[in-house]
């Protein structure tokens, strides 16, 4: 038998919902008259918005229809609801007191931002709409019905098998999809693993000198100690990996500085993981996007029992997705998805079988070989902007990735963004990534640039404000 409350006398849907209480001293049209006029005064009845019909609200109110049509009569006379033959009853056209918004405060160093040069985000305007719709429709329409269930904490299984062969074949992991586990970004894996690790025992984990510092943070709020590896000529010196129980590297193009971990180096980690039992976390940010170099393929595929590797769609597609991957290690694979069964379930089914459906249309290759091209006209328009504009600014760490380093002279880099913020241009010092306890010699000064992040029809401006405020 049909509730009362979900269907009217006909066995139709009441239509829109209202969130009122008639509730008063002076009876019930007096009550519905006041909760109704106080919901269009507070702008929570928009102007424009239909009401439903006295029959539908009586119903739901549980009181009589002419109550309603009365209170309806009263707000229509009052001029604060509007009735015609046909259109319904509407909430009336008139301005609606909105709460004011605090005053933010003065720029005093800056105007605003017009050119963003930060990194960390690629061309957003570029994300493949047309293409990602297509594989949505095409996931929706093929999904189970259980799929839209709590399901898996490890993520959807078409997921982890598109990723398992993507993997593979594009950057050399050795991926079993009983050990990938889905997650909502770097930072959500990273905290997965900062509570695994804790609970492991672990009390130390190695970082590069120059990185994240959210990054840092987040292990520090698991209870692990950051510190900082030291930093030469030919990147970070893994040597004095010590005791740490884990270290977490950008092993295929270090960010900030933009350069591979040397193959010395990454064999001596792995050594040093299978010599103490430590973890080796592998943070592949930007691997797809490789230039004029080989390929350099993930630190995982040189033990795949020791390295656990770390993928997401933030540079590749947009940050917005919020996908992300870990590839574990076995036995480490059950501890990750029984803290994310806890603690989070924050990845969207729907976004994780629509990019099952990328990857195995093809479309998500067809993207990247796009981005790429893109991206390295960028960069060399970039570089040859510079020669011209700025010789005397070296451009590094360009073989790959969305950004490249300008190393300025010693104690100009405060007095280059503070430049660049007047002209409304959005740089960061590279200062702004070393860790507070790194040792070794001066910091270095340098402007960290994002050539990824504005749309093309704002990268000739950015070019031309980041020239003006180089020395």
């Amino acid at each position: 038998m049909a509730n009362e409350w979900a269907t009217s006398a006909s066995g139709q849907a009441l239509g829109i919902d209202l969130h009122i209480d008639p509730a008063g001293a002076h009876g019930l049209r007096r009550g519905l008259t006041d909760a109704l006029r106080e919901a269009v005064r507070g702008g929570r009845l928009a102007p424009g918005t239909r009401l439903p019909s006295s029959r539908t609200l009586a119903a739901d109110l549980g009181m009589a229809r002419n109550t309603v049509a009365d209170a309806y009569a009263d707000l229509v006379a009052e001029g604060w609801l509007t009735a015609r033959q046909g259109s319904g009853t509407r909430v009336a056209e008139r301005p609606v007191d909105t709460p004011r918004a605090a005053p933010t405060p003065a720029r005093r160093a800056a105007g605003p931002l017009v050119h963003n040069l930060q990194p960390g985000t690629p061309d957003l305007a570029s994300f493949p709409r047309a293409a990602w719709l297509k594989a949505a429709r095409r996931a929706l329409t093929a999904a189970p019905n259980d799929a839209l269930g709590y399901g898996d904490p490890r993520g959807r299984p078409e997921l982890r098998a598109a990723l398992a062969g993507y993997l593979a074949r594009a950057r050399g992991v050795h991926a079993d999809p009983e050990r990938i586990v889905i997650c909502s970004g770097f930072a959500h894996g990273l905290m997965l693993l900062g509570e695994v690790l804790r609970g492991r025992g672990v009390t130390d984990v190695a970082v590069e000198s120059y990185g994240l510092p959210p990054h840092w943070l987040i292990l520090n709020r698991a209870g692990l100690r950051t510190r900082p590896l030291p930093l030469d000529q030919l990147g970070t010196a893994v040597a004095e990996l010590g005791s740490a129980g884990a270290v977490l590297l950008t092993p295929a193009h270090q960010f900030p500085m933009g350069d591979p971990l040397q193959p010395d180096r990454r064999a001596a980690v792995v050594d040093w993981a299978r010599r103490t039992g430590g973890l080796v976390i592998e943070d592949d940010y930007d691997g797809e996007f490789r230039y004029d170099r080989q390929p350099v393929g993930a630190l995982q595929g040189l033990d795949p029992h020791r390295v656990v590797y770390l993928g997401t769609t933030s540079k590749s597609l947009a940050p917005g997705l919020r996908l992300g991957w870990m590839v574990l290690p076995p036995g480490l694979a059950d501890e990750v998805a029984a803290a994310k069964g806890v603690s989070d379930w924050s990845c969207g089914v729907l976004d994780q079988l629509t990019l099952a459906e990328f990857l195995n249309s093809g479309a998500y290759d067809r993207h990247l070989r796009g981005a790429r091209l893109r991206y390295r006209r960028r960069r060399d328009q970039l570089v040859a902007a510079l020669a011209e504009r700025a010789p005397s600014v070296r451009v590094t760490g360009i073989a790959a990735g969305l950004h490249a380093v300008l190393p300025l002279a010693p104690g100009t880099e405060d007095s280059v963004v503070r430049a660049a913020a007047w002209q409304g241009l959005g740089v960061v010092g590279l200062s702004s990534y070393r860790h507070a306890d790194a040792s070794g010699a001066d910091p270095l000064d340098a402007l960290v640039v994002g050539y990824g992040t504005p749309p093309d029809h704002g990268w000739g401006g950015a070019l031309d404000a980041l020239c003006r405020v180089l020395p």
